[in-house]
């Protein structure tokens, strides 16, 4: 008899919606205390600057609010754990977009106020089960706004690599959401029950396929911290490194993960 299929997981919407907002005004108050000098640092991300990373916060939380605005599309084309796979595809337009918007906003503080106003308003009368025509493919609102907690914190983390003490907090509703959306696609990607990843206090996942344990410890087990598991996940950082400085513990023969991630490109 097959294994029973597993329930998507699901997000409260007033606490994602809550949760993004909030990330946004960590930012831009992080933003507000940059000098010219830090705006020009480089960042992780080839050939951006400080000030198109943070013009590219912006801008990912914009699409919400513009996304709104058009038609909607006659059905949805992506589930919520489709989104990390089907990120790669628009890597040289958001490039060149995050550039052209951070050239014409001079005042980045103007640009964020403006793009919280406008993302509470539309929020405001949108139903979660709208669909919107996001570039990836349509989806559901509620399922959008969940992804945007994975770009809010991943680019936050992104800024605090760049700017030395600049040290933008995490929302937890929005690191908490970020984490489990990536188990998840991991999950989904790799299928299977021999394997438990552990990514506490957020999520712990099955997957790889191979013999699956019912009771006490699993035989491979992965654990680490959310942020970890977030670079790993994105990119920003190697299974190999992690591994060798201690960020993320392994045991058990199906604990390799490497050939898995990172999971958005």
């Amino acid at each position: 008899m097959p294994p029973a299929k597993k329930r998507a997981r699901t997000y409260d919407p007033g606490r994602i919606r809550t949760a993004i907002l909030t990330q946004l005004g960590h930012v831009r108050e992080a933003v507000r205390t940059l000098t010219p000098e830090q705006f020009a640092l480089p960042t992780r991300l080839p050939g951006w600057t400080v000030r198109d990373l943070a013009a590219h916060v912006a801008m990912g939380v914009e699409t919400v609010s513009r996304t709104i605005d058009r038609d909607e599309p006659p059905r949805p084309e992506l589930t919520l754990l489709d989104w990390p796979f089907a990120t790669a595809v628009r890597a040289d337009d958001i490039a060149d977009g995050t550039r052209q918007l951070a050239a014409a906003h001079p005042d980045l503080d103007a640009l964020f106020a403006g793009t919280a106003a406008r993302l509470t308003e539309s929020l405001a009368t949108a139903p979660g089960a709208r669909l919107l025509a996001a570039r990836t493919g349509a989806m559901t609102l509620d399922d959008y706004l969940v992804t945007r907690t994975v770009e809010l914190v991943v680019h936050t983390d992104d800024l605090n690599a760049a700017v030395p003490g600049l040290d933008v907090p995490y929302d937890r509703q929005a690191l908490a959401a970020a984490t489990r959306l990536l188990a998840d696609a991991l999950a989904a990607k790799a299928p299977g029950g021999s394997t438990e990843v552990r990514i506490p206090p957020y999520a712990v996942v099955q997957c790889v396929e191979g013999p699956r344990h019912t009771r006490g410890t699993p035989p491979n087990v992965v654990e680490t911290d959310p942020l970890t598991w977030i670079r790993l996940a994105s990119g920003r950082v190697s299974w190999k490194d992690a591994v060798e400085e201690a960020n993320v513990r392994a045991s058990g023969e199906r604990a390799d993960l490497g050939g898995l991630l990172p999971l958005l490109r």
